[in-house]
């Protein structure tokens, strides 16, 4: 049998999807190194990956786009169905909500789909590039034959939208492995200095976006702040990827800590390397993740593998994850995360009891069972 995967977020690690595309095809190699099976990963970019000698990749761009904006995403992803079929694969694998339809073809395509989030949100689909992008997806959701939501809130996003439930399984992914390893407490303390840090902060990441409502963790950390000795307050440490000013799905975070007065309070990290990421969580007093939607929420199952207290919101699939690892608050309330903010910083004995439920919570996520199921229904749902 002859598997096609679109794989084209090998060349974007540090994104959500990335992190999973990455790990999915370490895993499978690992697991999925048979003569029987042969599989062509299709991605935009050439890749620096080893592979078994069942493995292939095949790297293009659409020929008259190659420009790195929605265009050419979208171009690539409606040739890539034909790239498939010229090469002869038996079934197709998108590890990711797309375009690509396969609208003659016998070959099996399951695609897995992290989240719906255009759908949701009007302001991803802003323009008319975003619009038609997610109407193209659209048609790439419905076209294909069996789909895999990474959570049960997703599934159900998926049947609210109007696919039939029996089309749609779950299968959850894991952390990074590096989130699993025992922990370092000489080097992560290199690293808490590398940023200036001290334990005892409380620590932000996960991105920017504007549904992670980094705008509404700070509009409660002012009011905090403004009821609060400053000086007993701890530190706010958020990391992620600075966007470009004037861009309408990125929080304008430095331009928040101006208008908030929080210049001196709120530490701005930027990017920062997944080896890092461990003892950002572990040296913090709690993780603050206030959320508006995740169709996963993988910074929060991070947090939970390190043993800190976790405040994320009550919506979405956040709880299917956190379960009782977690503080909930009201993602669209400031004065619920406030609140939030407030009790964690105070209840040590309410801190001590996430922490040990976290650990034990996230070993419900596995890679071994999120890859073995979808190869399943991959290779034998026809």
């Amino acid at each position: 049998m002859r598997i096609g995967i679109n794989a084209s977020f090998l060349r974007k690690p540090g994104t959500g999807i990335g992190q999973v595309t990455v790990h999915f095809l370490k895993k499978l190699t690992l697991s999925a190194n048979s003569d029987q099976t042969t599989f062509i990963l299709y991605t935009e970019e050439p890749v620096d990956m080893e592979l078994p000698v069942n493995f292939t990749v095949r790297s293009f761009l659409p020929q008259y786009w190659q420009r790195d904006d929605l265009i050419r995403k979208m171009l690539w992803e409606r040739q890539v169905a034909k790239e498939a079929e010229k090469d002869g694969c038996d079934a197709f694998l998108s590890l990711y909500q797309s375009s690509t339809a396969f609208q003659k073809s016998s070959m099996f395509h399951t695609m897995v789909v992290h989240d719906i989030i255009p759908e949701l949100f009007p302001e991803y689909r802003g323009n008319f590039r975003q619009r038609y992008t997610w109407h193209r997806v659209k048609q790439g959701i419905r076209s294909a034959d069996a789909i895999v939501a990474v959570s049960e809130a997703t599934k159900h996003d998926l049947v609210e939208f109007g696919i039939e439930k029996e089309r749609v399984s779950v299968a959850s992914p894991d952390v990074a492995p590096v989130f699993r390893e025992s922990y370092d407490e000489v080097a992560g303390k290199a690293i808490l200095d590398t940023y200036h840090l001290s334990p005892g902060y409380i620590y932000h990441g996960g991105g920017l976006e504007i549904r992670k409502n980094t705008a509404g963790l700070l509009r409660a950390y002012r009011k905090l702040k403004e009821k609060s000795d400053p000086h007993a307050l701890p530190k706010l440490v958020i990391s992620g990827k600075i966007h470009a000013v004037g861009n309408k799905l990125a929080t304008p975070v430095k331009q928040l800590l101006y208008d908030f007065d929080l210049e001196h309070e709120v530490l701005l990290l930027d990017f920062v390397p997944e080896a890092h990421l461990p003892a950002l969580y572990r040296n913090a007093l709690f993780f603050a993740y206030p959320s508006r939607y995740e169709g996963f929420g993988l910074p929060v199952l991070e947090a939970m593998t390190q043993g800190i207290p976790v405040l994320t919101a009550d919506n979405s699939s956040l709880p299917e994850v956190a379960g009782p690892a977690a503080l909930y608050v009201e993602a669209e309330n400031d004065e619920s995360i406030a609140s939030g903010l407030e009790r964690l910083i105070h209840d040590e004995t309410l801190r001590s009891q996430l922490s040990l439920a976290g650990p034990a919570a996230s070993t419900r996520f596995r890679w071994d069972t999120f890859v073995d199921t979808i190869l399943k229904i991959t290779m034998t749902s026809r």
